[in-house]
């Protein structure tokens, strides 16, 4: 079975910096790490292929640092790595940015089974999984639980629904967005990470997308334009009042009236 994962980094902090005035995120020389879900949606890759056969590609867009994921996911035992990277891309919202991966998908070949995860933790859209799909013509399934059984043509899978658990059949080529727990992930292996320090990673930029149209991609494809994005603001403003309970009683009722809440 071919079988696709697509990754993402995410930073490894609630300290980042946002531009001011394309209001995204800046990435560049930020710590960062696999997002957390991918890991999951790389277990289960590895836990098909363990029992079918085939190979396993992690796919990922972002700048030049985001190869460090794919590196990650060589020493959890993926065989090959693709990483989408060129500044045209940067900005994209979830439509632009699902739009972009399906291009570079199409010039990796042709794959049984797309895994990614449920969501990612800097976005929480859970959204960009099930567009994939769309624009690659597939058909798709999130919140995957537990995959109950793998047919010759087919998946059966339980969804966490919140509420309920749905079964539900899917026919592949198809894409599952997994759900945390699935499985537990592994962790990565030394040996397999000093075997494949060197392995190649495709990379593919815009010159390599069968559309090369650039309103399409990054800010100029993103249809979802964030008018304003600011860190929230920390008060550690406090009073301390001593005295009988009359006393502060009133003090708090005065309070109150200033802050106009009585």
């Amino acid at each position: 079975m071919n079988i696709l994962v697509c990754i993402k980094q995410v930073p490894d902090s609630n300290k980042v910096e946002v531009d001011p005035v394309t209001g995204v995120l800046k990435r560049n020389g930020v710590e960062s790490k696999m997002n957390p879900y991918d890991l999951y949606a790389l277990e289960t890759a590895l836990r098909i292929r363990e029992k079918t056969g085939g190979s396993i590609t992690a796919i990922t867009m972002g700048p030049g640092q985001a190869a460090g994921i794919i590196r990650e996911a060589f020493a959890m035992g993926v065989d090959n790595g693709v990483l989408i990277s060129d500044r045209k891309f940067g900005g994209a919202d979830v439509l632009a940015t699902s739009y972009t991966l399906s291009q570079g998908i199409r010039q990796c070949g042709v794959f049984d089974l797309i895994l990614c995860g449920k969501q990612t933790t800097d976005g929480d859209t859970a959204q960009v999984g099930p567009e994939v799909a769309e624009w690659l013509d597939i058909p798709s399934l999130s919140n995957v639980s537990r995959i109950v059984e793998q047919k010759e043509s087919s998946f059966v899978v339980e969804m966490d629904m919140t509420h309920d658990i749905e079964v539900a059949e899917i026919q592949y080529p198809c894409l599952l967005a997994v759900d945390k727990d699935i499985f537990i992930p592994r962790l990565p292996s030394y040996v397999k990470k000093q075997e494949t320090k060197d392995r190649e990673i495709k990379v593919i930029s815009l010159a390599d997308l069968e559309d090369k149209a650039e309103k399409n991609y990054g800010l100029n494809g993103s249809p979802t334009q964030v008018q304003r994005i600011f860190p929230p603001q920390v008060n550690n403003h406090r009073e301390v009042w001593n005295g009988e309970g009359k006393e502060l009683a009133e003090q708090l009722f005065q309070k109150l009236k200033e802050l106009k809440f009585a």
